[in-house]
């Protein structure tokens, strides 16, 4: 009768059920906030990016004595107000990020895509060139290029973009090759589909996904790249905006003012974690082998 009672008592299911993922909202929330903030800066900024004043230079933030609340976070070296250039540098921020993973992952994915189909000799040329770039010190490189470019936002881009490519073309070629052996594949080679068709209707939509998730993880690593070269004096000119020469034009008055290294350095953090994060939940969401591990 235990054995009868054993056996008949109802077990927890453990297999086919996926634990609850919350989707991330306050790192879209962040990123959302940002995006409106590059948009709406010649309309919500308080005041131009350039425009200043020496006599009200180094101000401190509205809440510290001595601040004013026409500067809610103070001013700068150069008496220019920090919040109008934070919302201001969320624009070359954002607008370097968008054009240049937009470039590089459809140059990417183009070479990923022709590379992993068609094989041979072909595969094998691209895959060392993408060796090559990849192999590449990313940092020196961008500064060697953007100097011998000069200093601009297209420039930076470009460089960017050189750069950047061979991370979208080595993951989306693993994943052609595993489609391309595929049964739906072989069925529209049958029915005499043409190779553009094939990777046009079969291919690219199932390396989406993947495409996505590098998409929204590359994002910051260009914000934090642009900052990078922009706080080395090889990117953004200093007549832009950007929240990396704003850390390097404060970086000689971080003891007495620290916001106004502060406020860029927290604006980078919380556009990149937030990208991160979002990017980490989509590849968790998109996926299907991390699908069947929940």
């Amino acid at each position: 009768m235990s054995e009868v009672a054993l056996s008949s008592t109802p077990q927890p299911a453990t297999t086919g059920r996926r634990r609850p993922r919350f989707v991330p909202w306050v790192p879209v929330a962040i990123l959302v906030t940002l995006c409106l903030i590059a948009v709406l800066a010649p309309w919500i900024a308080p005041y131009s990016p350039l425009q200043g004043s020496l006599g009200d230079k180094l101000l401190p933030p509205a809440w510290l004595s001595g601040g004013a609340w026409s500067h809610p976070l103070g001013t700068d070296l150069f008496g220019r107000d920090i919040l109008s250039r934070i919302f201001y540098g969320a624009r070359t921020s954002l607008g370097v990020a968008a054009i240049a993973v937009l470039v590089a992952g459809t140059i990417g994915t183009t070479i990923g895509l022709a590379s992993g189909y068609f094989g041979g000799a072909l595969d094998a040329f691209l895959m060392r060139l993408t060796d090559v770039a990849l192999s590449l010190p990313l940092i020196l490189v961008a500064i060697v290029l953007v100097a011998a470019l000069g200093t601009s936002f297209t420039n930076v881009v470009l460089v960017i973009v050189l750069l950047l490519w061979p991370r979208y073309a080595r993951q989306i070629r693993g994943e052609t090759l595993a489609l391309r052996e595929r049964d739906f594949v072989a069925l529209a080679r049958i029915a005499n589909c043409s190779h553009v068709r094939i990777i046009r209707r079969h291919i690219l939509p199932n390396v989406f996904p993947t495409l996505l998730v590098l998409v929204t993880l590359q994002s910051g690593y260009v914000v934090l790249l642009e900052s990078t070269l922009s706080f080395l004096g090889a990117g953004i000119p200093p007549s832009t905006p950007a929240w990396g020469l704003m850390i390097s034009e404060g970086r000689t008055v971080i003891q007495s003012a620290g916001l106004v290294v502060m406020c860029p350095g927290l604006a980078i953090v919380a556009l990149v974690l937030s990208g991160n994060l979002l990017g980490d939940w989509l590849r968790d969401r998109l996926d299907p082998t991390l699908s069947r591990m929940r």
